[in-house]
């Protein structure tokens, strides 16, 4: 079976990452998977680039500017939107006409616009969307953050100026994508359970097949490695309890950095002793920015790319935290769990059907900076660390290993196809 796997970037953000391990995955299970990308980023021949130059940036640009014009020029909420503008025709490429399904990924910021996305649909092709975020059951956000406006049709944005109004940006996108739907069959592949109860409410997928599988992961790379040596390559501190955070931008304020600073300068002064052997790691974009005000000492190391550094990062740490606002199914607490590391995050999204509460880590109430630091300390202080870490490899191993998530695609690949012989 011949896949055709498009996504904006080949290995920039989770929703990058997670398509180019599905496609490693599928090809590992004797499938044919190529991966079509705006930014190719590696010299993998199984990755077509089809950006650069001057076009690609100025399709960016131009829906950039279109946004930024909506938003009266506030830039707060610039990138937390996506309008669809903006886009390459793929249907042309030999890679879209040879494939046998097409699986959509994440396809924003110029790689797809919504009348390439017709065109795709109108080719008759099975098409797979996985959704990383709520884009596709939504009008124009990706985190809807408590709005439920896309269960009956967008309008009055609360991203827009005033709240926007009955037929602001919102409102149009969401026609646009309404009448592209409209009569066509797709299968969308949430992440994770939660996001596809969500997508299952959107007017805008009615009668559509909506399932939930969880991103791969290479458990063979991310496995349980020697803590002195993965410390002794990081330059970090050997003697010292050691917190890791992770982010793509580590300054993203729906990642809770500013939670997780409250929550460490709470535990330090519940419990002082732990301000002289216990320190913070923070791995992301602009780390250094953040490491003030954590109450702890911590280290910076910035974005990590490198799989090895990586893997070091999560075995040299004694707990993993990620106390998100939001979130589908992250790679981060996966890689942790794959490492052996236990979790704490809030009880939102995804996040609790990855971490088993007091079995592989702790779930703590949401946005409770107080409840994240009981969390912290009584994974560092009070729990069986080992049988934690065991419990939490073990579940990655079993839910999350490339062989069983590339077996469940190819189930849904196969659906997809019989429907459309049997429509023919």
């Amino acid at each position: 079976m011949k896949i055709l796997i498009v996504n904006t970037s080949e290995l920039s953000g989770g929703a990058a990452l997670a398509a180019s391990r599905l496609k490693d995955a599928l090809n590992k299970q004797g499938e044919k998977a190529m991966m079509l990308v705006r930014d190719k980023q590696s010299d993998d021949p199984t990755v077509v680039g089809i950006g650069g130059g001057l076009g690609s940036s100025l399709r960016f640009l131009w829906e950039r500017v279109r946004i930024l014009l909506s938003l009266r020029f506030n830039r707060s909420h610039l990138f937390d939107l996506d309008t669809g503008y903006c886009g390459f025709d793929i249907t042309r490429l030999k890679e879209f006409r040879d494939a046998d399904v097409v699986h959509l990924h994440w396809v924003n910021q110029g790689m797809l616009s919504l009348s390439g996305l017709r065109r795709i649909l109108e080719s008759g092709k099975p098409v797979v969307w996985t959704m990383h975020d709520a884009w596709p059951s939504t009008a124009i956000c990706h985190l809807t953050l408590g709005c439920h406006r896309y269960q009956s049709g967008c309008q009055r944005c609360k991203y827009l100026p005033g709240g926007g109004s009955t037929n602001d940006l919102s409102a149009s996108i969401w026609k646009r994508k309404q009448s592209i739907l409209k009569g066509k069959s797709l299968t969308f592949v949430a992440c994770s359970r939660w996001l596809a109860a969500e997508a299952g409410r959107s007017k805008l997928l009615k009668g559509q097949h909506i399932t939930a599988i969880p991103n791969p992961i290479d458990t063979h790379l991310f496995r349980p490695g020697d803590k002195d040596e993965a410390r002794k390559r990081l330059g970090l501190p050997a003697d010292k309890r050691l917190i890791l955070f992770a982010a793509q931008r580590a300054t993203n304020s729906y990642k809770g950095m500013d939670y997780l600073q409250a929550a460490c300068n709470k535990l330090t002064a519940a419990h002082p002793e732990l301000a002289a052997d216990t320190a913070v790691v923070v791995m992301g974009g602009h780390a250094e920015e953040i490491t003030a005000g954590m109450g702890l000492e911590a280290y910076p190391l910035g974005y990590v790319s490198d799989r090895q550094k990586l893997c070091d990062a999560y075995n040299a740490a004694d707990v993993f935290v990620l106390p998100s606002l939001s979130e589908n199914l992250p790679n981060t607490i996966m890689e942790a769990m794959a490492c052996g590391m236990a979790c704490v995050g809030f009880n939102v999204g995804g996040i609790p059907e990855m971490i088993d509460h007091r079995r592989t880590g702790y779930v703590a109430a949401y946005k409770s900076s107080e409840d994240l630091a009981a969390g912290l300390h009584w994974v560092l202080c009070e729990a069986d660390s080992d049988a934690l870490g065991k419990a939490a490899r073990a579940k990655a191993a079993r839910q999350y290993s490339e062989q069983t998530v590339a077996m469940s695609y190819i189930d849904v690949y196969e659906q997809a196809l019989a429907m459309k012989h049997y429509k023919l």
